[in-house]
């Protein structure tokens, strides 16, 4: 009997579990506390581990414990393990009732005001009996940190805020350009030709100069030649500038498939004036060596199609 078979042998799925939550927890007693097992169990669960491996797996301190090098390797493997195991277990589901089952998309505020509602409100016509959970996050490394840790399914965001890296694969939807917009009742929204620089001195409400939205607005006004405004709202909320534009007190730049998404919903107009400059690409985003589910590979479809007709 070989290395691997006598650790494979030695083990168990009960064993990479309790080294998960310990390590979640940071302390053995929390763990135990979590798992309703007893500590001594605990204890003696990752000390036998230890011995079997030949390595250290915590470090230990007053504060609890803390994964080594190698603790951080096997918990990584218990990631795997654990995810292809509920993959496969969506994957018997699926061919129960390929209609029914649970799917975890992940997405920032961007996406979720303007491509997202159309998908979901297409692939929820399509398979209705699916419970579907959208994944708000803002943070891009926080994002991509949830796909690696298996708490969603696949994430579709704005590929200019993401690196890209070895272990995931992205498929880019479309690009798109940002639009002027006002409110439907703003003295603007009547007016058939226009020009940047003719609405310059207006209030407007923009991402900070700074962050990657600001940016690639930046390049807009650059590309013009004009000297970008001074806004009087500065904000990264989607939500919060549709709204004050709605209002028709201001003016801001939308990615193209935010302002058509929400012009008759929130009463915006897109004004008639050509941006040159920054585009905007946006993206499905899942890890490379994860099998897909049945859900999965659908909901893909359904962004794929709602992606075409916005393009």
């Amino acid at each position: 009997m070989d290395w691997a078979d006598r650790i494979g042998r030695r083990v168990r799925l009960r064993d990479l579990h309790i080294v998960l939550a310990v390590a979640e927890h940071g302390s053995m007693a929390k763990a135990s506390e979590y798992l309703a097992i007893s500590h001594p169990v605990i204890s003696k669960t990752i000390s036998d581990l230890e011995r079997t491996l030949g390595v250290r797996l915590f470090d230990r301190h007053s504060q609890g414990v803390e994964l080594t090098l190698y603790g951080k390797a096997l918990a990584n493997t218990g990631l795997h393990v654990f995810d292809e195991m509920r993959q496969g277990l969506k994957q018997l589901e699926s061919l129960t009732d390929p209609t029914a089952g649970e799917l975890r998309v992940g997405s920032p505020e961007i996406i979720m005001a303007g491509l997202m509602p159309p998908i979901i409100e297409r692939f929820s016509r399509e398979y209705p009996h699916v419970k579907l959970q959208a994944v708000l996050e803002s943070s891009p490394a926080v994002q991509v940190q949830q796909l690696r840790e298996r708490k969603i399914d696949l994430l579709i965001a704005r590929t200019s805020q993401l690196s890209p890296a070895d272990d995931l694969t992205t498929e880019i939807l479309f690009d798109e350009p940002f639009c002027a917009v006002v409110g439907a009742r703003s003295r603007w929204a009547r007016q058939r030709q226009l020009q940047l620089n003719n609405i310059l001195n207006e209030p407007w409400i923009l991402p900070p100069y700074d962050s990657v939205a600001g940016l690639l607005i930046l390049q807009i006004f650059r590309a013009d030649k004009l000297e970008p405004p001074r806004p009087l709202i500065t904000t990264l909320s989607v939500q919060l500038t549709v709204a004050l534009i709605a209002t028709g007190g201001f003016v801001g730049l939308l990615p193209s498939s935010v302002a058509r998404f929400n012009a008759g919903r929130a009463a915006l107009k897109i004004l008639p004036i050509e941006l040159a400059g920054a585009r905007i690409a946006a993206g499905i985003m899942t890890l490379k060596n994860r099998t897909l589910t049945p859900l999965t590979a659908k909901f893909i479809e359904c962004t794929r199609i709602v992606a075409r007709s916005i393009a």
